[in-house]
């Protein structure tokens, strides 16, 4: 007989029913340990995106379980490559080999094409304010622009000296002004980005001028700008007035200025007839006028001298030039562009003016080779053009830095040509100085150009008749295009043309 038991109830197995519950979650808890430090894409990475906080872990999961690299930088900029500078970077102007360019703003609308604007500076043409190779050109927007190269102290990777520098319209009489119509401190350049530069580009840098020195109430077209001020020399300087001049100072009143030798007045003397020096530029003969870079020292030199025996007692004349005139009025021959060359007039208005003036006025002789005219630059220029036209009135010249490859350089040859192949008298003594330096440590070729040029002059007057030792060429090295220079080499100069 077949017997059946009962049914036994299922025994439960919570093992189970725990492992299927916990299972997912165990899961999960290693998939977020693999995530939280799986290095930089894991859990504690920094939050992504702004305002993340301390969800980017959260983002970070979503991303991994998506199939997807977390990516903390999506929203950060792109690194640099390498070896670069993301960022600004600023230098000082003159430390670029490429130099740099500066465009200046004329807020009162002044500077023209014959009153240009010129850049005068410690490192470029030792504070020349009429310095040709230093001229702004304007541009068509009526602003004016230079293109620097980077000064030489400054070249190989050196740190030299700041530039400092002011712009002017020809001279120091037309220099810069601040609103107020004051003299403005001199300017200097602070640190550009050039991060955005491409390589070798030059940066811009821009500037303005408020006012010149034309626009002073006071200002009158006046080689002197008091008339009564007191005269700071050495010895008896006198005034005498004179009206007159070219290039646009036809009408122009100035005061000429009139150095007297020791014992002139004295009643032993009173019939004595003196050599006399006519010089150009002649406000900074004797003394150094407010803002300009400094003085011959004539007064002094011209007292050694006698005092020392080594020449007979002279004058001295200082003619004043007409400050925003005086390119025009001392160039003899078209040789820089857009400047009218009004020297033929000039002298025409010397020789018929200011020369019978002095004469009447004062005991100066009339002899040719006791009459001198001299200057530098341009000065010398245009006393060169005074001996070689009117050979009968002066018998000697005193020519410094004569400025032969500025400009046209074909312009001065022919000049030169033009003169000396005329027929008659040629001066009786000619000095002739130059620096080898002339346009500074950082134009070397230019300067040389200028030496061979004065070179081939001293010959060319020896040729022309001049006596062999009545040429003097002076080359200095190491000497620039500055008043100083000329007043070193002055002793030497007076003392070759005034000797007996």
């Amino acid at each position: 007989m077949m017997t059946t038991s009962a049914p036994q109830p299922r025994r439960n197995r919570p093992w189970l029913v725990t492992g299927v519950l916990l299972g997912p979650v165990a899961v999960l808890t290693v998939l977020i340990a693999a995530i939280a430090y799986k290095g930089p894409g894991g859990l504690f990475a920094p939050p992504v995106g702004a305002g993340a906080g301390r969800t980017g872990g959260a983002n970070a999961i979503g991303e991994l379980l998506s199939g997807r690299p977390a990516d903390y930088n999506a929203h950060a900029p792109a690194p640099a490559p390498a070896g670069t500078d993301p960022g600004p970077k600023e230098v000082d102007p003159e430390s670029l080999p490429q130099g740099f360019i500066l465009v200046v703003e004329d807020k009162a609308r002044l500077a023209t094409q014959t009153s240009p604007i010129f850049i005068a500076s410690n490192l470029y043409n030792n504070w020349n304010p009429g310095d040709r190779s230093m001229m702004l050109t304007p541009q068509s927007d009526m602003r004016w622009r230079i293109e620097l190269p980077q000064p030489v102290q400054w070249r190989e990777g050196k740190r030299g000296p700041k530039l400092e520098f002011k712009f002017a319209r020809g001279s120091w009489e037309l220099e810069e002004l601040r609103d107020d119509m004051s003299a403005t401190a001199n300017r200097t350049l602070g640190k550009i980005d050039v991060s955005g530069l491409a390589p070798g580009e030059k940066p811009t840098i821009e500037l303005s001028v408020s006012k010149w020195g034309d626009q002073r109430p006071e200002y009158r077209l006046k080689g002197l700008a008091d008339p009564y001020a007191p005269i700071v020399a050495t010895g008896d300087v006198r005034r005498l007035e004179v009206v007159g001049g070219a290039g646009g100072a036809e009408g122009l009143t100035r005061e000429v200025l009139v150095w007297l030798p020791p014992g002139y007045d004295a009643p032993e003397n009173a019939k004595r007839v003196y050599p006399v020096v006519y010089l150009h530029d002649g406000k900074n003969v004797f003394a150094k006028p407010t803002g300009v870079p400094g003085e011959w020292g004539a007064d002094e030199t011209s007292t050694k001298l006698i005092a020392g025996q080594t020449v007979e007692p002279f004058i001295v004349v200082g003619i004043p030039n007409s400050g925003a005139s005086r390119i025009s009025e001392y160039l003899p021959t078209a040789a820089l562009p857009d400047v009218a060359a009004a020297g033929g007039a000039y002298a025409e208005w010397f020789v018929g003016q200011v020369k019978p003036r002095v004469e009447r006025a004062f005991r100066v002789s009339r002899e040719r080779e006791r009459v001198t005219v001299g200057g530098s630059s341009l000065g010398a220029a245009i006393s060169m053009h005074l001996a070689l036209e009117y050979p009968g009135q002066f018998g000697n010249v005193l020519a410094e830095s004569l400025p032969l490859t500025t400009g046209d350089a074909s312009a001065w040859s022919g000049w030169v040509e033009g003169l000396l192949s005329r027929k008659g008298e040629k001066p009786i003594r000619v000095y002739l100085g130059v620096g080898g330096r002339e346009f500074g440590e950082s134009r070397a070729e230019r300067s040389a150009a200028l030496v061979k040029a004065i070179e081939k002059l001293s010959s060319d007057l020896v040729g022309a008749g001049v006596p062999t030792k009545g040429v003097k060429l002076v080359v200095e090295e190491g000497a620039e295009h500055t008043e100083s220079a000329w007043a070193g080499r002055l002793p030497g100069a007076l003392e070759f043309l005034l000797s007996k």
